[in-house]
Order: structure tokens, then sequence, then C-alpha cells
């Protein structure tokens, strides 16, 4: 009687240990479960392989060879690229959203677009902040976030005392448009500058020294 006492004893033991081991909890080191997110829906601006090659062949056709013309007749260069791109790492991309929002939240204003100039590169060796100019006379653009007054979009900056400036305050009352050379037709696309540079104080969140060229030959 005894002994089967104990075998039904070590049998119930038996099976609370084997029930225990199978509600054990997870260690430490195992990762959470963690549930799916929700996918990101495309941009309603996402536009079809179709229409950038439409897009990419309409610069060709109707911009690439009037820079080309205009650089072989101001400095006698057959060998000119016409730059069809600029780009940054996606890692300063990031950087660059992330700060801009910083600086504007600590302005306390609300960033209402990302706003792309077209820009060119002057034939010189350095650029007026001394920075050298890797690629002179080439078109590039630059970037650089809004902040919408009175229904208007405008570029801003951040002054010394901490407040959002408007870059027209600074640069004059032409803002960054309407340059032109003796009254002459401005060429917006590919014409060289002809502002002053513009100096003022503060921080600017203008972003620009991208890579740019010719596009690799996979792409279009």
């Amino acid at each position: 009687m005894k002994n089967a006492r104990k075998a039904t004893t070590l049998l119930l033991g038996s099976m609370l240990l084997i029930l225990g081991a199978c509600h054990e909890k997870p260690k430490k080191d195992e990762e959470p479960h963690e549930e799916p997110q929700e996918r990101v829906k495309p941009p309603k601006q996402i536009i079809s392989l179709e229409e950038s090659k439409k897009l990419y062949d309409n610069y060709s056709r109707n911009r690439v060879e009037l820079i080309k013309s205009y650089e072989r007749e101001e400095n006698d260069d057959e060998k000119f690229e016409v730059a069809r791109y600029a780009s940054w790492d996606f890692k300063t991309i990031k950087q660059y959203i992330a700060f801009i929002e910083q600086e504007a939240k600590d302005a306390k204003v609300d960033i209402s677009t990302i706003r792309f100039y077209f820009a060119n590169y002057p034939d010189k060796e350095k650029l007026p902040d001394g920075q050298k100019v890797v690629h002179p006379r080439q078109n590039s653009i630059f970037i650089l976030p809004t902040i919408k007054i009175d229904d208007l979009d405008y570029g801003f900056y951040i002054g010394d005392d901490g407040e959002a400036k408007l870059i027209k305050d600074a640069v004059g009352a032409k803002g960054m448009g309407n340059v032109s050379k003796n009254n002459e037709k401005s060429y917006a696309s590919f014409a060289p500058s002809f502002s002053p540079p513009v100096l003022f104080k503060g921080q600017s969140l203008n972003m620009n020294h991208g890579s740019s060229g010719p596009p690799p030959n996979n792409d279009f």
C-alpha cells in the first residue's frame, strides 16, 4: 500500500514538473513579440517609371542642349557635361529633417514645406564661405524649409535670438528671384548667378554640397 502511495506521489510530482516547464516564462534575452506595424501608403505624388522617363527625356530635349550651347559660347568647353541630378546619402537626409524639425520646434514655428531651389556653381575654386567648388559651372539644387504666413510659404532661418527669420528680409526686397544682368534675359535654369554674397548672422537651414553628375548608366 505504501509503495502504491509513493508511486502515485512520484507520478503526480513528475506531471507537475512537466506542466511547470511548459509554462516557463520567456528568458530575458528573448525578444518580446511585436505587433506588425501598419504599412505606409505611397504618397499621391508618386509617379510611374513611364512618367519619370518622359520627364527625363523632356529635360534632355528642352534643356540639356541649351545648357551645352551656353557653356560652349561662354567658355569654349566642349567637354562640359550637364548635371542631371543632385543627391545626398540617406543618413544625411534623415539628419537634415531631424535638424530642421528641432530648430523649428525651438523657434516655436511649424515647417510648412521643403523647397528645392535650382542653383548654379560659380566658375571659381571656392565658394563665398570658403568651401571648395567641386563642380564649377555645374547646375545643382539647395533645399530649405518654409513657414506659412498669411497663406504664403516663406523660407526661413534661425536668428541669433533663436527666433525664425524670413530669408527674404535677409537677402533684400527681391529675395532669391528676379536676378538679371544689364536688363538682359535671365536664364533661370542655367545662367550663373549675379547676386552678391549674402551676409547675415544666425543659423542657416539651407542644405547643398550633395553629389551631382550625369545619371548612372542603368538609370533612364
